[in-house]
């Protein structure tokens, strides 16, 4: 197939096009490759795609309507698996309104390509973070997201919106995926896993917010790659048991559904920081800090769903996932084993 990727450049946006080249689809890849973090890690992911021969990458804004408008009519593209957006739940606070540059009227860019061209199947990435001050655990798709407490979320849940009206009015079929923290090699370098192991083999301390009472349902990327490629290969379609009397949000009369995908195994955050030291094979000295603004005490997904519309299940367990992740570090930054690790 040939299939539109945004956020090419991205964590997740290039591991999930490394795997869609390897079963011999064409990648378009897009980014705007702006500097939220390290563009030259950027550059670095793209230059692992660049010697596949099915790989074409265009920078581009996703708020540029008429480029955006221009490269749907021009690629014909079949699916789309749309993963750009203004990540961040801090950054939020500072900078709103990147959120709705990206997140809202990036988004409607895609919707609108994808409605005009005639696109089989949009995927596009959701987040953990749209469930808000829910806390019922585990976080299941049928819970309300109607308390979004980051203008990051807020726009995650606009999204679902948004896909949904497209999806009734249009037939599009969307499938919106939520994330539950994602991490492994190349990761971002403004999440915990790449922020906690530079810190400590740096020497320098870590922040732990709420003191470490915080649980996360860490899911590793290749786990997170198996569910997009998937899921995408299965266009959404009405459900047949909706009922509009008791509408669940996770499905519809129109074809459209929203999954999500985590670990389902939440981890406390100081056995995480524990599994990091094990790895390093050094200790952290930890800066015990209140909670922050946006921010969540625990995430856990409930992946039924998920499992049964197409078959998924998390496989890797945070010791393996972030022994890779220490690994790659340190053979990208050409940092040295330290004795005993």
């Amino acid at each position: 197939m040939k299939i539109l990727v945004t956020g090419a450049a991205g964590f997740i946006g290039q591991a999930t096009a490394l795997r869609l080249l390897a079963r011999g689809d064409e990648v378009v890849g897009l980014d705007n490759l702006n500097d939220y973090y390290d563009v030259s890690l950027k550059q670095a992911r793209l230059a692992a795609l660049a010697p596949h021969a099915n790989f074409r990458f265009v920078q581009q804004d996703l708020a540029d309507r008429l480029a955006m408008a221009a490269l749907f009519e021009s690629e014909k593209f079949e699916r789309v698996i749309h993963l750009a957006a203004q990540a961040g739940v801090r950054y939020s606070l500072s900078n709103p309104f990147a959120y709705v540059d990206s997140n809202l009227v990036g988004f409607m860019s895609v919707l609108e390509g994808c409605r005009h061209a005639g696109v089989q199947h949009l995927v596009y990435a959701s987040s953990s973070s749209v469930f808000g001050g829910n806390t019922r655990m585990p976080f299941s798709e049928q819970d309300s997201v109607d308390h979004p407490v980051s203008l990051y979320a807020a726009t995650k849940k606009a999204n679902e919106l948004m896909a949904h009206t497209y999806s009734h009015l249009y037939r599009l079929p969307t499938t919106g995926l939520r994330f539950f923290t994602v991490y492994g090699p190349w990761g971002r370098p403004d999440m915990a896993p790449f922020l906690f192991t530079r810190a400590i083999l740096e020497g320098r301390p870590i922040d732990v917010f709420n003191h470490g009472q915080m649980r996360r349902d860490f899911t590793y990327v290749d786990d997170i790659v198996e569910a997009v490629v998937r899921v995408v290969d299965k266009p959404a379609t009405p459900a047949p048991h909706y009922a509009s009397d008791t509408p669940d949000p996770s499905i519809s009369d129109a074809p459209y559904r929203v999954f999500n995908i985590g670990n389902h195994q939440p981890l406390a955050l100081l056995d995480f920081i524990g599994q990091i030291e094990n790895a390093l094979g050094l200790k952290a000295t930890m800066r015990m800090l209140p909670m922050q603004a946006g921010d969540v005490v625990a995430t856990y997904a409930d992946v039924t769903a998920l499992r049964d519309w197409v078959g998924f299940a998390p496989k890797v367990e945070a010791r393996e996932g972030i022994a890779a992740f220490v690994a790659w570090y340190r053979s990208f930054y050409k940092v040295e084993p330290t004795s005993g690790s």
